[in-house]
């Protein structure tokens, strides 16, 4: 935390001075420095959520700029007075915008704190638990992949799935998420898929770090069972182009 903040916080100096060379660095008509603290906080929050493929997906038609807009204004202040204030300390009081950066970066460590203690606490994670392939192409070279996987779930608990997906320019899949579900027996015996929540990825040609967490209660063991990208409900005439590696299935332990 310590090495981003203190850049993001430069970085919002700056802009501000750059966006007003021609004004006077004054302190009046400035945003009071309790509350400063606190907005600068949110912002390097709300810099870091957007940064989460899952998240940056559901905002992807905002400019990023009108999500900080809209965390200062939340504070009753225009972008004009943060700029104002930013130019002020930038250029008059830099040993002051330091101090400031302290209590950021304290406020954000307390904040920290309160979900390490509100959260519980996970034991160490079991080693990787996949059993399928190392890395899945599609198309596959040899036309045989259908991208398909199994994977046996022996113990009840809180599964975690990391991977990391490309999808290339080319794909043409339409609204690409993964298809993941388990077969569980309904009270007549009959096998029923139970499917996992999962979110719709980023199509933008770069490798991302996607993770599902899969809750898994009741009888055990079951086959965890899909494909990363769900090409069930996909038309056989589109053409697809995407690559999974670094598959990682753990399951915490909650002490």
């Amino acid at each position: 935390m310590t090495r981003y903040i203190l850049p993001f916080i430069i970085t919002i100096s700056l802009l501000a001075s750059c966006s007003g060379r021609k004004s006077k660095a004054v302190h009046r008509d400035t945003i009071p420095e309790p509350e400063l603290v606190t907005i600068l906080a949110e912002l390097y929050m709300a810099d870091g959520l957007l940064s989460l493929p899952n998240i940056n997906y559901l905002y992807s038609d905002r400019d990023s700029l009108s999500t900080y807009f809209n965390v200062i204004e939340k504070h009753g202040y225009s972008k004009e007075i943060m700029d104002r204030t930013m130019r002020f300390y930038f250029m008059k009081r830099p040993k002051k915008l330091i101090k400031i950066y302290d209590k950021v970066l304290g406020r954000l460590s307390e904040m920290e704190s309160r979900v390490d203690r509100e959260l519980p606490y996970p034991g160490a994670f079991e080693g990787n638990l996949w059993q399928g392939k190392t890395s899945y192409y599609f198309p596959d070279r040899t036309g045989s992949d259908t991208a398909w996987f199994e994977t046996p779930l022996r113990y009840p608990g809180t599964f975690y799935l990391r991977f990391t997906l490309t999808i290339y320019p080319d794909d043409e899949t339409t609204g690409p998420r993964a298809g993941i579900f388990f077969n569980t027996n309904d009270t007549t015996g009959n096998e029923k898929r139970t499917y996992v929540s999962t979110f719709p990825y980023l199509k933008d040609g770069r490798p991302r770090t996607y993770d599902v967490m899969i809750p898994l209660g009741g009888t055990v063991p079951v086959t965890l069972s899909g494909w990363f990208i769900d090409l069930e409900n996909q038309s056989l005439f589109r053409e697809y182009h995407y690559r999974v590696d670094n598959i990682i299935l753990s399951r915490t332990m909650i002490k």
